[in-house]
């Protein structure tokens, strides 16, 4: 299946209905923005916070020039949002082939950016939706920032581990901007490698959404479109994990 866009609607139910029929959902830019209630000026502040980040040296590692930062977060079901102090980014065993369990130190979100009332809207969307995939009490919610850049003749890499997993309940992709970019294909395959959805991620407010339970997911690398000048693209990876035991009802 490629180039998939499945109409959103005007709530949550139709992207819950599409993550448990396929694992997958592309959510439209104008959907995430009517269920965002953000306009241009919204997406221009929260895209600012892009020319802040760090730089990522374990990717370095690799030769893939990317900048981020990081934030981690429990999230109750009343919508309370609560900063986890900040530790070493480590992914679970058996999820990411590059970094096995290896502490990754990256620079905290800027305290403009916990703030922002865009990042706070979009927390609520995903935690709706992840409702459909877990009865939980509370979240784990991780926040990833990051910004790939392809140097003039070279290019970037968005995911150098390869196809994987992150160890979660619901991984979501949001697009924040790219330029100068080719490539930076977004697939989404079922266990025995088959592709449940392909896309690119090419208008500021795209929302990539996935079961990661029993998906995984990849980005092409990005290329300059111009040879002569580099290419970026900025995206927001956020992660739920269920972390508690809904309490009865009544």
């Amino acid at each position: 299946m490629s180039d998939v866009i499945e109409d959103a609607g005007s709530g949550t139910g139709a992207v819950r209905r599409a993550l448990a029929t396929t694992g997958a959902h592309l959510m439209p830019p104008a959907a995430v923005s009517a269920a965002l209630g953000a306009g241009p000026a919204d997406w221009d502040r929260f895209a600012a916070h892009w020319e802040e980040l760090g730089r990522d040296r374990y990717a370095a590692e690799g030769g893939t020039c990317r900048l981020r930062r990081y934030g981690d977060f429990t999230l109750t079901g009343d919508g309370e949002l609560s900063a986890e102090p900040h530790v070493a980014f480590v992914q679970p065993k058996d999820t990411n082939p590059l970094f096995v369990e290896r502490d990754r130190h990256f620079e905290p979100l800027t305290d403009a950016f916990v703030a922002d009332p865009l990042l706070r809207s979009l927390l609520a969307l995903l935690s709706d939706v992840a409702a459909g995939l877990a009865d939980t009490a509370e979240w784990r919610v991780k926040v990833h920032p990051f910004r790939v850049v392809a140097a003039a003749g070279s290019e970037g890499r968005p995911t150098p581990e390869g196809r994987h997993q992150d160890g979660v309940t619901l991984v979501s992709s949001l697009l924040i901007g790219r330029e100068n970019a080719t490539g930076g294909r977004s697939a989404v395959f079922d266990e025995d490698g088959g592709e449940l959805l392909t896309t690119t991620l090419a208008e500021r407010g795209a929302l990539l959404l996935g079961d990661d339970r029993r998906t995984w997911h990849a980005v092409s690398p990005i290329r300059p479109a111009d040879a002569t000048a580099s290419a970026r693209r900025d995206v927001l990876v956020v992660t739920l994990t269920a972390t508690g035991q809904a309490p009865p009802a009544g």
